[in-house]
């Protein structure tokens, strides 16, 4: 088991108390440890954060273009072993960790080029001889609290345009999943990033969390994670004036109409519902298909589902790995069971794998449920794993109806070769993500990314839009005249 430290004021440290890691593919040996944080590290971590701010905010935009690109570039170079580690730690196969670690990269690269611009607007002005412009300024520290399900790829997702506008950051990764998170830290530790610009703050939730969230020198929060812990934070939050983003969950809907190629709606279905065992707040979970094709789609889907192997991430030939914990797989179970309760009908999976070498891992076979209506639970709530519901629908609007009858809106599908149809889907379902023809998960790094209504707040992650939330705005007029 190896010992990690983490990284606070530009130094490498660890503490006396310590959060083992455990490999989801067999609990049974620790794969590595990180020190569990106190309270009065975490305000040693907004000491050194609010130095590096001093710092890094007065550094020049292409010093910061260049410290990023560079760590982009160690990513990639150390790509092996950071992927074994997150497929270790989370359960990922080892070409989605592989492409984590990649991606995480191209989000250094991207926001380095943005940083090379300049943020700001010339602005007419009625009065002569003045010349007036808005600016946008780096906020001051930002928390980043990130999930376990992406937990190299989110901060990144938030750290690099946080970086990149001049702001510091302490970065508090999931308990499960620290050893991406710490990868990611090295590489701009390495490519020079100063002291306190960047602070790791591993430990326990219960803890922490008081002194993350009550230390006056924190401008802005941008969370990842479940709607209950969102919710949470954002209503400690609510009488100051700390910003808050927060990307939560999803419902997430893939349309079938009668008209789409089936085969490939059946394989995009496959690898939105069951890649990441699941485990994506832009996952398919529930699947909508017009009923004169129900029955030869649901053919299609159980034949991709079969083809799955399930087992450890690391595994030759494995395509899709555990889930995350026992806790996690225990959830899915027990959502699984309550909807057999409720009247939905297992039509493949449903189960944990029989085979013993994966007796000690969290695994959950790929699940199809049919006989789903909209009074279950499962159609409703976020199950966060390796199942889709299937429910037939009788015309494009009941459909989209389906498709909007969540309190989420973060991503849907529809597959069609109907351009009326897929234009109208575009306008009519309420997500904020819309795919034809396609799946619900893999944005790219210049794509705007966030919900609507209960998947988050206002502010979207990703491309320029993410500066909105890392940024504040001033306007200058300045008058040359006599």
């Amino acid at each position: 088991m190896r010992t990690l430290e983490t990284l606070s004021g530009g130094e490498w440290v660890a503490t006396g108390e310590w959060i083992d890691v455990h490999d989801p593919s067999d609990l049974r040996i620790p794969v590595a440890r990180v020190p569990a944080l106190s309270a009065a590290d975490v305000t040693r971590a907004y000491d050194h954060a609010e130095q590096g701010f001093a710092v890094w905010k007065r550094t020049s935009p292409f010093e910061r273009a260049r410290i990023m690109t560079e760590a982009a570039r160690l990513l990639r170079e150390r790509v092996e072993q950071i992927a074994e580690d997150v497929a270790t730690e989370m359960g990922k196969t080892r070409a989605e960790a592989t492409g984590e670690t990649i991606k995480a990269a191209d989000f250094l690269e991207y926001y380095a080029g943005i940083a090379r611009q300049g943020y700001g607007t010339l602005i007419h002005d009625v009065r002569p001889d003045t010349r007036t412009h808005h600016q946008r300024e780096p906020l001051g520290i930002v928390l980043a609290i990130t999930p376990w399900n992406d937990p190299l790829i989110t901060p990144a997702r938030k750290l690099a345009p946080c970086l990149a506008a001049g702001n510091a950051a302490i970065l508090k990764p999931a308990t499960d999943t620290p050893q991406a998170a710490l990868h990611f830290a090295r590489a701009l530790h390495d490519a020079g990033l100063p002291a306190g610009v960047l602070n790791v703050v591993t430990g326990r939730g219960a803890q922490i969390s008081e002194p993350l969230l009550s230390d006056p020198r924190l401008a802005a929060l941008t969370f990842t994670g479940s709607n209950e812990v969102g919710e949470t934070l954002r209503a400690q939050l609510a009488n100051s004036n700390v910003r808050f983003q927060g990307e939560l969950g999803g419902k997430n809907a893939t349309v079938v109409l009668a008209d789409a190629d089936l085969g490939a709606a059946a394989k995009a279905v496959v690898a939105a519902g069951f890649a990441q065992a699941g485990q994506r707040c832009t996952a398919t979970s529930r699947v909508i298909v017009e009923r004169p094709v129900y029955e030869e789609f649901t053919a299609l889907l159980l034949a991709e589902a079969a083809a799955l192997r399930v087992g450890p991430g690391l595994a030759e030939g494995t395509t899709m790995g555990p889930l995350v914990s026992a806790k996690q797989r225990d959830s899915v179970v027990s959502d699984i069971e309550r909807a057999v309760k409720q009247g939905a009908t297992v039509l493949a999976g449903g189960d944990q794998p029989v085979d013993e070498a994966l007796g000690h891992g969290c695994y959950v076979n790929p699940t199809v449920l049919g006989d789903v209506t909209r009074d279950l639970d499962i159609w409703r709530e976020e199950v966060f794993g390796p199942v889709v519901a299937l429910r037939p629908v009788d015309s494009f609007e009941e459909a989209v109806e389906a498709v909007n009858d969540s309190v989420f809106g973060l991503a849907a599908a529809v597959f069609t070769q109907n351009l009326g149809a897929a234009y109208r889907f575009a306008d009519e379902a309420e997500c904020g993500q819309i795919a034809v023809n396609t799946t619900t998960s893999g944005w790219d790094v210049h794509h705007p990314f966030g919900g609507f209504r209960d998947s988050g707040s206002p502010f979207k992650e990703q491309g320029e839009e993410a500066l909105r939330f890392y940024t504040r705005v001033k306007t200058v007029a300045i008058h040359f005249g006599a």
